[in-house]
C-alpha cells in the first residue's frame, strides 16, 4: 500500500486568496491608508480621496465578514 506524500487536495490560487483572512487584512490595510491619506498636510487630492478610500475599506470589511472561513 503506497500513500503519496501529497494526498492532500490541490487548492488554486482564487481559494487561497478568497478567504476571509487574506481579504480582511486587504481590508484592514485600505481603512489604514485612507485614516493615513486623512492625517497627511502636504497633498490636498490625497485629503480629498481620503474619505473614499476609507468608506471602501470599510465596506470591503463589512462584506468580507460574510465571506467563507
Amino acid at each position: 500500500m503506497s500513500f503519496e506524500a501529497n494526498s492532500m487536495p490541490r487548492r488554486g490560487f482564487t481559494d487561497r486568496i478568497l478567504r476571509r483572512g487574506p481579504l480582511e487584512a486587504i481590508a484592514t490595510t485600505i481603512i489604514a491608508v485612507g485614516v493615513v491619506m486623512l492625517m497627511q498636510p502636504f497633498f490636498l487630492t490625497l485629503y480629498s480621496w481620503s474619505f473614499a478610500t476609507t468608506l471602501f475599506g470599510t465596506v470591503m470589511f463589512m462584506i468580507v465578514s460574510k465571506v467563507r472561513e
